[in-house]
């Protein structure tokens, strides 16, 4: 007696089973293209009408070119004169005279002489010509006139300790 089965081939329900998935598949991606396709002509316009509805903001006329705005130039200061630039000396020395003989050989050069006095400090290293704001090629040429190297703005004096001055020179050593 032969216990062997004929060799009978039971899987066609696999094979049935893949056969309907992929048809199932199929008939999915249909439906998901003949949805959008059914329903995008009406959002489409739906969008459409509630992009149009929606308020814009105004295109502003056009205007003409502005003027291009110059800033003003700045009024031109013509340099005082000697005769016209007031220099207040000052002894930063300690040396007695040496704002007096200072201040007398400014007054040769032309210059007029606001007061002779004596600086707050008596260590000035070397002279040096100061100015009020405004009036820096002045004190350069006082500079200049006396063989001073240092000139700059006010530094230690108040524009009031100036009076009508528009220079200060302070004597060192």
């Amino acid at each position: 007696m032969d216990s062997r089965l004929p060799a009978l081939d039971v899987r066609p329900w696999r094979t049935a089973t893949l056969v309907a998935s992929a048809v199932a598949a199929v008939e999915l991606v249909l439906l998901v293209v003949a949805a959008f396709v059914l329903l995008a002509k009406p959002l489409s316009h739906r969008v459409s009408s509630a992009v149009a509805s929606r308020p814009t903001a105004k295109a502003k006329p056009a205007r003409a070119a502005a003027p291009i705005a110059r800033a003003k130039p700045a009024p031109v200061r013509l340099h005082l004169s000697r005769a016209h630039t007031h220099v207040l000396v000052l002894n930063g020395n300690g040396q007695t005279g040496a704002a007096g003989s200072e201040a007398a050989r400014a007054q040769r050069f032309g210059y007029p002489i606001e007061r002779v006095a004596d600086a707050a400090r008596m260590d000035y290293p070397a002279s040096v010509v100061m100015y009020r704001p405004g009036f820096a090629a002045e004190a350069k040429r006082l500079a200049h006139d006396l063989g001073i190297r240092v000139v700059g703005p006010l530094d230690g004096l108040g524009i009031a300790e100036l009076g009508h001055a528009q220079v200060a020179l302070v004597v060192g050593h």
